[in-house]
C-alpha cells in the first residue's frame, strides 16, 4: 500500500513522516529526491545548468536552490521548463525507492499532489491539516524566510480546501507535537488494520 503524505508549507507534514518513520514505516520524501536528481553531474544538473546558466551556480559548484526558485517561481515558462526536467526523473527513483522497500506500507511525503494531479498515483492520500495563520508562523520560523515569501508559497499552492477534497484520511495540526504523534500513530494502526483486511 502506498500513501500520499500532503499538506501546505508549515503543516508538519516532517513531524508526521518521523514519527511513522519511527515505526519503521518507509518515507520517501519527493523534496529531497528533487535535490538529488540535480546534484552536480547529473542529467538534471547539466539541463538546468543549460537552460539556466551559471548564474544558479553556488561557490561550491553545486544549483544554488535558492536562487533556482527565484528564478523559476517569477516566470511560468522557467516553471514549466524546470518541472519537464524534476518531474520524470523523481517519478523514475521514486519507484526504485517504492520497489526497494520492506515495510508493510510505504508513504511518499509530497507537498503538491492535488497542483501535479496526481492523485492516482496513490492507495490513501493522507492530508496533515492545519490553519494558514499557523503554516505562515511555523514556516517562516523554520526556513528563515520573510513571512511574505513564505504567504507567495501558501498562495502557490492549493486552497486547504481542495486539498482536503482528495483526501482519504486527514490529521489535524492545530495545536501541540505531542498530539500529532498520537494521531499519527492512530493512523498508523489503522493502516496496519487495512492491510490484514
Amino acid at each position: 500500500m502506498i500513501i500520499g503524505l500532503t499538506g501546505g508549507i508549515g503543516s508538519g507534514k516532517s513531524a508526521a513522516a518521523n514519527f511513522f518513520q519511527n515505526e519503521g514505516i518507509t518515507i520517501i520524501d519527493a523534496d529531497d529526491l528533487a535535490r538529488e536528481v540535480i546534484e552536480t553531474n547529473t542529467p538534471g544538473f547539466k539541463s538546468i545548468v543549460d537552460y539556466f546558466g551559471s548564474k544558479i551556480i553556488d561557490s561550491d559548484g553545486s544549483i544554488n536552490r535558492g536562487h533556482l526558485r527565484k528564478e523559476a517561481f517569477n516566470d511560468e515558462e522557467k516553471k514549466k521548463f524546470l518541472e519537464s526536467i524534476i518531474h520524470p526523473l523523481v517519478r523514475d527513483l521514486m519507484a526504485d525507492r517504492i520497489t526497494a522497500s520492506n515495510s508493510p506500507y510505504s508513504i511518499i511525503m509530497v507537498p503538491l499532489i492535488f497542483e501535479t494531479n496526481s492523485m492516482n498515483n496513490y492507495n490513501r492520500i493522507l492530508v496533515i491539516d492545519c490553519d494558514q495563520k499557523l503554516q505562515l508562523e511555523r514556516a517562516t520560523l523554520r526556513d528563515n524566510n520573510s513571512k511574505q515569501q513564505i504567504q507567495k508559497i501558501i498562495d502557490s499552492q492549493c486552497s486547504r480546501e481542495e486539498r482536503i477534497s482528495i483526501a482519504n484520511d486527514i490529521i489535524p495540526n492545530n495545536d501541540s507535537l505531542e498530539n500529532l504523534k498520537i494521531r499519527t500513530m492512530a493512523m498508523h494502526e489503522f493502516y496496519l488494520g487495512l492491510l490484514q483486511k
